[in-house]
């Protein structure tokens, strides 16, 4: 049987019983016929929600009072290959030279709390030298756990994918595996017997999420056991998971969940209004309540179609089980969602992302997030020429130029800007021979 084998290699492998358990529930799923699809028909729209910027004041002070019971969680799990990184993503420079984790450790220590970080195999040496080097955050808590790995399932066979280099044969569980690593690591129980009681979790390239007080008081008055921040989407946003209403509970639709024929509905941020910030407040007794009642969190399904090495289209299909963290709003009862403003949302996925990051459109606050100075450019770098990092830096030899007041800028071809170009309103680049905008050049459109 396929299973036995994928088991047999997980259990090879050492992963723990409850990972291979949680896996071994998706692949039975996937057996069955389940895609993961949320189909529009079966969900509505959210229509309105409570909001950060209107929470009572009093909210702030009953965060600050019990921030000893936080403890904010980074997922560091990734490399950032796809702008062609060989470390953790959470190592590039980011913002005034700082990577980060620089960064991230800086706002844990404003905010008082202990940092833990969920890595990746990959990314666990490299982000704890670097710890190794930056003062301590506050508790004697474990620095990091460790996110569990999977194996790939051949697309035609159901069982483990025949591939001569064995890492390609495996592929992290998406980030919903935060609730089983929570509590295969111990860090579950490290963290409950430290008298912590309240976990923020973010992603590590979204330095907008810090914890907030009054966020944390709104947790607390209200006996939330899952809380999901979402903001307004816009046209950017429309690849973005959003939240929905099924049978009169919020759940979250990933883009992977949604059928072809959906995806019109899907992107219509003025339907589906909120997407997830992917900031997340768990409370971990509840976590530990439901463990105890269910023995997992059974996550919903999230099928993803793809070749066993993502460098070679011609390589065999795979499928890789995944869940989302966010998903979780779905399975703990009395769950909600915050509306909050756009500052807690500042999230490095492309280069696109690093350049407006890099300019003068964001600031790096007192309490070092990362904020817009204004309503965020769209940017489009041509794939071609900016895809990597290096790339990147290659063309903005002397950093970023002016965005502050650019609303959209579009390069298509190869240019190199020079020092202190300013761009405002709505630019398009276009050239088929490489280009060089001068020093100080201003460009409008």
């Amino acid at each position: 049987m396929s299973l036995d084998a994928l088991t047999t290699m997980m259990r090879d492998d050492d992963l723990p019983a409850l990972a291979v358990d949680s896996f071994a529930h998706h692949y039975r799923q996937l057996v069955a016929g389940e895609t993961g699809m949320i189909p529009e028909a079966a969900i509505s729209p959210v229509e309105t929600l409570p909001d950060a910027d209107a929470l009572d004041p009093a909210l702030d002070a009953l965060g600050q009072a019990h921030l000893s019971r936080a403890v904010v969680i980074k997922l560091n799990g990734g490399l950032g290959t796809s702008m062609g990184l060989q470390v953790a993503k959470s190592l590039l420079a980011v913002k005034s030279g700082q990577s980060f984790l620089e960064l991230i450790v800086h706002q844990v220590r404003h905010a008082g709390c202990p940092l833990v970080l969920m890595n990746s195999f990959s990314t666990q040496t490299d982000s704890l030298s670097l710890l190794d080097t930056l003062p301590p955050t506050p508790g004697a808590l474990p620095r990091d756990f460790l996110q569990h790995r999977i194996p790939k399932i051949d697309q035609t066979t159901l069982g483990p994918v025949d591939w001569p280099e064995e890492r390609q044969r495996w592929c992290p569980p998406g980030h919903g595996d935060l609730f089983t690593a929570l509590v295969t690591r111990g860090t579950l129980s490290a963290l409950r017997g430290a008298g912590i009681r309240y976990a923020f979790v973010s992603n590590s390239d979204n330095l907008g999420a810090t914890l907030d007080p009054a966020i944390l008081g709104h947790v607390i008055a209200n006996d939330l056991p899952f809380l999901m921040e979402v903001a307004d989407r816009t046209e950017a946003d429309a690849k973005g998971g959003h939240l929905a209403l099924q049978d009169g509970q919020l759940i979250l639709r990933e883009r992977a969940q949604c059928a072809p024929e959906d995806a019109a509905t899907f992107q219509d941020h003025r339907r589906h209004r909120y997407f997830n910030t992917n900031n997340l407040w768990l409370d971990l007794d509840a976590l530990q309540a439901r463990l105890d009642a269910v023995g997992g969190m059974h996550l919903p399904l999230i099928r993803n179609a793809k070749t066993v090495d993502p460098r070679d289209g011609s390589s065999p299909a795979v499928y890789q089980l995944e869940s989302a963290m966010g998903a979780a709003i779905a399975v703990f009862p009395g769950s909600a969602a915050l509306r909050v403003p756009r500052s807690r949302f500042s999230p490095v996925k492309t280069t696109a992302d690093l350049l407006r990051v890099r300019s003068d459109a964001t600031t790096l606050t007192g309490d070092h997030r990362v904020i817009s100075t204004a309503k965020p450019p769209m940017i489009t770098l041509d794939a071609r020429y900016y895809k990597l990092v290096s790339d990147l830096e290659a063309r903005f030899p002397a950093g970023a130029p002016s965005l502050k007041a650019c609303r959209r800028l579009m390069v298509r071809g190869d240019w190199t800007f020079g020092a202190g170009v300013v761009v405002e309103g709505d630019v398009v680049l276009e050239s088929d021979m490489p280009q060089q905008i001068p020093d100080g050049a201003v460009l409008r459109g």
